[in-house]
């Protein structure tokens, strides 16, 4: 009889304190995530420098409750899973520096894992079954990729954003609406409201064939608008204002992925990262993927955002495979995925 696998993952990337323990790369047998949200949201964003301490305080007491729902120990650990980029160096270090010393205490493997290879993970813990070759959109604050899997742990980057990510479009424009920190939920629950055809911001599409990401022009053009409205002491309406902003990122990232999910003859699209809980950019996918026959699948909200379990996810599959960490491994804040 096979001895179950379990992984202790940390994830400190940016300001969330997770750990989680998964067992054999499906189980969550606990995922516990610290958010420093209201403490960000009176700066209007992630300060790197508070989010470091409040990781460096968090994260012994988060790692203690991982383990106490769990029902386990670390003797009872195989292996420590750490995201190690890409992110804020600060924040990555704390979460680097408590599984390297874990790792080191109960002898076990240090598995240093890719943030967005954590993200595209989220997809297995929540359908076990999902089937390679698969095209992964990750969409997120800090990351917007179109990622090629054709087996486990082999990723292509077939497109990615050359300026602003689009959540970061999100959190900038909800800003300057004073809408708060983060700015995708507060952009979403405003565009409820609005009609999403009154304002039709430009859509990037780039070169032909490009199946790259621009949304810098996007923000600019929401943001000049604005300015307009108050040089000419005009009226503008935040939920039309949300709508047609969320209705311009969608449209492009959803027209985007089922191109490339076209183009390497996929069934499936996995939609990943914090901006794949947005129920406009689901709709607008599903619909165009729905029109080629693709099948569109996302995680549960709780795995979208940042979190430890799917770090978990990632880290049992490098542990099958025997891919460990030495206890050099540092944080690479811009880390990528992908090999030239």
């Amino acid at each position: 009889m096979n001895m179950a696998v379990n992984i202790l993952a940390i994830e400190t990337s940016c300001d969330e304190s997770s750990v989680a323990v998964i067992q054999d790369g499906r189980v969550i047998r606990s995922n516990i995530i610290s958010s420093q949200i209201e403490i960000h949201k009176k700066y209007g964003g992630v300060v790197p420098e508070i989010a470091s301490r409040k990781h460096l305080e968090a994260l012994p007491f988060v790692v203690q409750e991982a383990l106490s729902e769990a029902e386990a120990d670390f003797k009872d650990i195989d292996g420590i899973g750490v995201a190690y980029g890409p992110g804020l160096v600060g924040a990555l270090l704390v979460g680097l520096s408590y599984a390297k010393a874990a790792a080191y205490a109960i002898e076990k493997p240090l598995i240093g894992v890719h943030h967005l290879e954590g993200h595209i993970h989220a997809g297995f813990l929540e359908y076990p079954d999902l089937a390679f070759p698969l095209v992964a959109l990750v969409v997120s604050g800090g990351h917007t990729s179109l990622v090629y899997l054709p087996k486990r742990g082999a990723y292509e980057l077939l497109g990615q954003t050359r300026d602003d990510a689009a959540g970061e479009a999100f959190d900038k424009v909800a800003r300057h609406l004073g809408l708060g920190y983060p700015g995708g939920p507060q952009i979403q629950q405003a565009a409820l409201q609005g009609n999403r055809e009154k304002l039709v911001f430009p859509r990037a599409w780039l070169e032909k064939d490009s199946l790259d990401f621009s949304f810098s022009g996007l923000k600019s053009s929401v943001l000049n608008y604005l300015n307009q409205c108050k040089m000419k002491d005009e009226a503008y309406d935040i939920p039309d204002i949300a709508a047609g902003l969320q209705e311009a990122i969608g449209d492009v990232l959803a027209t985007k992925a089922v191109v490339a999910a076209k183009k390497k003859k996929v069934p499936t699209i996995l939609l990943a990262g914090g901006v794949a809980a947005n129920l406009r950019l689901r709709e607008m996918l599903q619909e165009k993927a729905g029109q080629e026959n693709i099948n569109v699948l996302w995680p549960s909200p709780v795995l979208c955002t940042d979190n430890a379990a799917m770090i978990g996810c990632a880290a049992y599959y490098k542990y099958l495979r025997g891919e460990f960490s030495d206890l050099t491994l540092n944080a690479v804040p811009n880390l990528s995925l992908f090999t030239s």
